[in-house]
């Protein structure tokens, strides 16, 4: 065998040798395979942030530019009424 084969195949076990110390280690790719999970899900909770923004950015929008919107809004979430309307709460048992 030549030494340049020689020096080759000393490489990859080298190299092999390196890719299972770094799979064992817990520092190693393990961590990494931990990080890159831990960052999709940190990905797909900005993504579902940025679109509660969104929807939160077109309400907004509506209550500015409709009055019946804002009626409607004051209405339901802060429960108000007009003089001389009577409310009638319905509750289940």
């Amino acid at each position: 065998m030549s030494l340049r084969r020689k020096l080759l195949w000393g490489a990859v076990a080298v190299a092999g040798l390196l890719a299972l110390v770094s799979a064992s280690d817990p520092k190693g790719f393990r961590r990494y395979q931990r990080l890159r999970a831990e960052v999709e899900s940190l990905e797909e909770r900005n993504r579902r942030v940025l679109e509660e923004k969104r929807a939160l950015a077109r309400e907004i929008e509506a209550l500015r530019a409709d009055r019946c919107a804002l009626e409607r809004a004051v209405r339901e979430e802060l429960g108000f009424v007009k003089p001389g309307e009577v409310v009638v709460s319905l509750e289940s048992p």
